[in-house]
């Protein structure tokens, strides 16, 4: 593996020497969690008298999702699903049964359902990109399982909703017991990679795989996350993507086996399309009035900058970061599928060539690759001078292996402008779960996102 990434990066920067090990840093979470997490209480909100009759109509096809350790009733995690057919299909999220999908050998799932009945879960199939599952009630032979208790149907297509329309989630919420959670419609979630419908209503943990209905009772979308530390800001997966799921994998055999191997297929087909999205897209100006400096489109990512206050003596700044919001779920300590990168621009004339300097190459030295852990292993580095039409940079570019996703890397590269005493430009771009050809087009499509801007006297 060691020599297959050398050899990989010495393609996008000519050898010099492997850097590898610095500790890795929290990585930025997305800006959404699943449901699952534990945000903080939320008081339990007024129940309408049109919430009651949905919940009332509905709550023989709604069901609680557990997911038990193997040898004995106590509960790794909890989550919501609803039926979806008269044999006893059931549809969650991918989170809410992921420990299951990729440790058979050490889970079990079970449904519990708003009467009481409780019975075996097997998995069928998942969508880990829309974070969506199918499972089917285990028939015990003695008048058990789900059949006959009727069946959720999904909202038409060609009937979208509008703006401002009354929604209703449903799920059990933190274990305590089933509810309703009544909200609005507020569109698709701008600047995002998929489609996310942005539910102004609390989803809280346990809720996640749930459904939300509108006033017919019919499906909108699958409860999925929360915006952190915001209220009233949640987001669905739309009903379409577990429709078209259900007959898909209607008739699928179930999945007996750690689905690894599914599971990295799914995700190397989704970063192919990700990828050749990004690198379609032209780099916008970072305004700054010495180097062009890469900032993407913000079509699928959003943007955040700040700069040194004026007041401020000593080293000027401008700062700006890109990033997607939501990354891939692939396990309780794994996310994945996702794009962030981020410059600044030094201006250090008040500091002198020296002090500049060391705050300069300082900023460079504390950027952190990570450190081998249980999912990837230790980054392995290239690191090399690069002349971009007479500005010269200094570029590292690493890998980080995924150990059970073959095929599969995380991405980093770090560049500084090394043209100047008392100026600089630091910039780092990341991409997380992309392929070996992929990476290499990223490297690339970033390095010549650098350059003088028309107004630099070189």
């Amino acid at each position: 593996m060691k020599s297959c990434l050398k050899s990989l990066l010495g393609l996008a920067l000519a050898g010099l020497a492997c850097v590898a090990g610095a500790q890795s840093p929290p990585p930025l979470p997305p800006a959404s969690a699943p449901a699952a997490q534990p945000p903080g209480q939320q008081p339990p909100p007024t129940v309408s008298a049109s919430a009651r009759r949905l919940y009332e109509r509905s709550k023989g096809q709604l069901l609680q999702i557990r997911t038990l350790l193997k040898t004995q009733d106590s509960q790794a995690s909890v989550g919501s699903g609803f039926i979806v057919s008269d044999d006893g299909h059931i549809v969650t999220n991918y989170h809410v049964i992921s420990q299951f999908a990729l440790e058979p050998d050490s889970y079990r799932l079970r449904y519990a359902t708003t009467d009481g009945q409780s019975g075996a879960l097997e998995l069928l199939d998942f969508d880990a990109r829309r974070d969506l599952a199918l499972l089917r009630a285990v028939d015990d032979g003695k008048g058990g399982g789900l059949k006959g208790r009727g069946a959720l149907s999904f909202r038409p297509q060609s009937q979208p909703l509008a703006k401002g329309e009354r929604i209703y989630s449903m799920g059990n919420p933190h274990d305590v017991a089933f509810a309703v959670v009544e909200g609005n419609y507020n569109g698709l979630v701008e600047r995002s990679f998929d489609p996310l419908i942005y539910y102004a209503g609390g989803i809280n943990p346990g809720m996640s795989g749930g459904p939300v209905l509108d006033e017919d009772g019919r499906v909108v979308g699958v409860n999925v996350s929360t915006l952190l530390f915001a209220q009233q800001v949640s987001f669905l997966v739309p009903g379409e993507f577990a429709e078209g799921l259900v007959k898909r994998s209607l008739d699928a055999k179930p999945i007996r086996t750690a689905a690894w191997t599914r599971l990295r297929d799914q995700l190397t087909r989704y970063q192919d399309e990700l990828v050749t999205r990004f690198l379609a897209q032209p780099w916008e100006s970072a305004n700054n009035d010495r180097y062009r400096l890469p900032v993407p489109k913000q079509d699928f990512m959003r943007c955040w900058g700040r700069g040194t206050p004026a007041d401020t003596k000593g080293l000027d700044f401008e700062r700006s970061q890109c990033r997607m919001d939501h990354a891939l779920f692939v396990s309780g300590n794994l996310q994945t599928g996702w794009l962030d990168m981020s410059h600044e621009a030094y201006d250090g004339s008040k500091l002198g060539a020296l002090r500049f300097a060391r705050q300069y190459s300082g900023s460079f030295r504390n950027e952190r690759l990570g450190a081998s852990d249980k999912s990837r292993t230790a980054p392995y580095c290239k690191e090399q001078f690069v002349d971009r039409g007479g500005l010269p940079l200094r570029a590292v570019v690493c890998l980080r292996a995924y150990r059970k996703l073959e095929g599969l890397h995380d991405l980093s590269v770090l560049v500084t402008t090394v043209d100047s005493s008392t100026e600089g430009a630091l910039g780092r771009f990341d991409a997380r779960g992309v392929s070996f050809d992929n990476a290499l087009k990223l490297a690339a499509h970033y390095l010549e996102g650098f350059a003088w801007t028309n107004s630099k006297a070189k």
